[in-house]
């Protein structure tokens, strides 16, 4: 026997033979590596200790399981798709379509040049000099307009993944800061834990993935198209019939093993948010952190959010390993066996009309076809390979869909929070949020049996009722938690209202300054004039002078001796010092100038002096004030004083010379 088998053995056989041993065993023995590894982390990392709690993790799991390709999944894009392409006149269609035509004609250019190609190799094996420089000078005059296809068609793509982020992006942003849904999307829902994440990374990658999926669906069908036509036209129906019903079998196979890629995609995102959300806490609150020294318990934290990301990421990587291994088997090399056994219908049936012609003939045609028949197996390939894309983009249109429904309750008027939904106290005493009724009317300040209730469902005072009219300040004066600052929120319509009947002014006669100013990005103007910008103050005739001399009133006029004055542009936030930045509100009040104004410890870094001419200021110019503060000096400023006890009770009385003060 040795003999006999020993004409097998061959050199090239050998190595063959050992490369498909030696495959198993390197996978098993780098799996056994890499398990061995993950349970030597795990017991010695101690981030796999660390807990932590971002966000309800419901409804992201609920949108998660959802995350495939079925009717959901068209029903969710195809309501997209009327935001970003609003319309068949539309700049975002006429791309479209410019995208369709560039492909239709690399695809034609593909066919000249494989038609041109096989007329030069034919001239060279004859030896046909003529024939031979004729159609190479004709392949070479063919290029800049097969370059220019090219270009034109990449161009198109680029601009169309533009025009649809930046479509998609002005409807967000629309509904994003509409009102105060940008408060209450941080603050009162807690569906959605990092809305910048879905803003900008996910509809990014959402317009990349379906723009790359429109051009790699667009061209595989126009090739098919294409090819089916010319294949069948010189060798039947029959051939092309095959790969189409392969396409339509392995197409199945392949999306239904990918299934898991849009549930992993939306997981990968959430994952990448929490990530980025914690590395933003660490900037956030790096004071607060640095005080306590608390920088290896951060470091621990993130690195456990950092660890799972990386888990799962290797985990999805592994998911698409293997199915990239069946992507080439099904859609590559099995197809290409199919190729071979379809083109052979014809040439090997003795009664096809292709039996008639010679042998040159027959090698030419076999040439042409085959190529043509590649092609078309190549196109069938890309277009099984494009339902992966598809069941990534499930995942992205998931997210997307999740912030438009969000953002559509919020303007509503409907938020979710897990710990408003089990408060029974609320349900018994019938609270429910927005059931109260707010009325607009100048130069009042009315709560008539408002109840100050947290998002969270805590009641703070059941019913608050108090009048304040204009000309009337109040100092509002209390332990920490009684709901001074819920009271300004409701005022402020941030919080929603769960009863009673709160009369207020419009919004731009209602003025708020928290104890940190907030600064905006841009010039010293943009500072005294926020939210207005120059053109809005010009046309309410306000002139520069004006604003000079509120900076006066708060003693910052120094600031104008800046290299450009009113239009230096500064990092406002860290250039000024607390006591600057709490008298530019100040001076920005001063230029609203509002009916109401509510001062909330805003002047704990000014001095008393300084403090006490703003004050009288607004009193000389009819600016009402709520202010929260501890300082004594401030009473004789205020009218009358509105008092939490932090236990449900409160009084509004007027200030007289018998009224104890208290502060420092």
């Amino acid at each position: 026997m040795a003999p006999v088998l020993s004409k097998y053995v061959s050199q090239k056989n050998a190595i063959i033979g050992s490369a498909v041993a030696g495959v198993p065993l390197l996978i098993f023995l780098l799996k056994k590596y890499a398990l061995q590894r993950k349970k030597t982390v795990k017991r010695r990392a101690p981030e796999n200790d660390i807990k932590y709690l971002i966000v309800d993790k419901s409804a992201e799991t609920k949108n998660a399981n959802r995350a495939h390709v079925n009717g959901r999944f068209l029903k969710q894009l195809f309501h997209i798709l009327k935001i970003i392409i609003p319309g068949f006149t539309s700049p975002e269609f006429g791309f479209l379509i410019l995208v369709a035509a560039s492909l239709m004609a690399r695809s034609y250019s593909d066919i000249w040049m494989i038609q041109t190609g096989t007329v030069v190799e034919t001239a060279i094996i004859s030896m046909n000099t003529t024939l031979f420089k004729k159609q190479l000078l004709y392949f070479f005059a063919g290029m800049p307009v097969i370059s220019l296809v090219n270009n034109v068609l990449k161009w198109s793509i680029g601009e169309l993944k533009l025009r649809l982020r930046t479509r998609l992006s002005l409807h967000l942003y629309d509904e994003y800061l509409r009102g105060y849904t940008y408060y209450k999307i941080n603050n009162l829902d807690n569906r959605i834990s990092n809305p910048d994440q879905l803003l900008t990374a996910d509809v990014d990658k959402f317009c990349d993935m379906f723009t790359d999926l429109y051009s790699n669906i667009c061209k595989p069908i126009l090739d098919i198209v294409i090819y089916v036509y010319k294949l069948t036209s010189t060798l039947g129906f029959q051939t092309p019939s095959v790969m189409l019903g392969y396409l339509m079998v392995s197409g199945f196979i392949l999306t239904y093993l990918r299934r898991p890629t849009g549930k992993m995609t939306v997981i990968e995102q959430k994952l990448e948010g929490e990530y980025r959300y914690i590395n933003s806490r660490l900037i956030t609150n790096s004071e607060e952190i640095a005080f306590y020294n608390g920088n290896n318990r951060e470091k621990l934290t993130m690195l456990a959010s950092f660890n799972k990301l990386t888990d799962h990421l290797r985990k999805f990587l592994e998911f698409k390993v293997s199915m990239g291994f069946l992507d080439n088997i099904i859609a590559k090399y099995i197809a290409t066996v199919v190729g071979f056994y379809a083109v052979s219908i014809p040439f090997m049936n003795r009664n096809s009309p292709l039996a008639n012609l010679s042998q040159n003939e027959r090698f030419r045609n076999y040439y042409t076809m085959g190529r043509m028949l590649v092609k078309l197996a190549e196109a069938i390939g890309r277009l099984v390979l494009a339902g992966r894309d598809m069941t990534r983009l499930a995942g992205f249109t998931a997210r997307v869909t999740e912030i438009m429904t969000v953002l559509s309750d919020l303007n509503k008027g409907h938020y979710v929070r897990t710990m408003l939904t089990d408060n029974n106290t609320l349900r018994e005493k019938k609270l429910v949020p927005n059931s109260g009724r707010i009325i607009t009317k100048d130069n009042i300040i009315k709560f008539d049996k408002v109840p100050l209730v947290t998002p969270n469902g805590d009641i703070l005072v059941e019913e608050l009722s108090f009048e304040v009219t204009s000309g009337m300040n109040v100092l509002v004066c209390g332990p920490n938690g009684c709901g001074k600052s819920s009271l300004f929120r409701i005022l402020g319509e941030l919080w929603p209202l769960f009863g009673g009947t709160l009369t207020k002014p419009p919004k731009g006669k209602l003025f708020y300054i928290p104890q940190k100013p907030y600064m905006t990005l841009g010039t010293l103007r943009d500072q005294v004039t926020y939210p207005h910008t120059k053109e809005e103050m010009q046309r309410r005739r306000k002139t520069d002078v004006d604003i000079a001399n509120h900076l006066e009133r708060v003693q910052l006029s120094y600031l104008l001796q800046r290299d450009q004055g009113w239009d230096t542009v500064a990092d406002w936030m860290d250039v000024l010092s607390g006591g600057e930045k709490q008298r530019i509100a100040m001076a920005r009040l001063f230029y609203h100038q509002p009916q109401f104004a509510i001062l909330d410890e805003c002047t704990s870094a000014v001095s008393v002096d300084v403090e006490g001419s703003m004050y009288q200021y607004c009193r000389d110019v009819g600016i009402s004030l709520f202010t929260v503060s501890h300082r004594k000096s401030l009473w004789k400023h205020h009218d009358y004083y509105l008092q939490m006890d932090g236990r449900g009770l409160f009084q509004f009385n007027k200030i007289d010379s018998d009224t104890e003060e208290f502060g420092s």
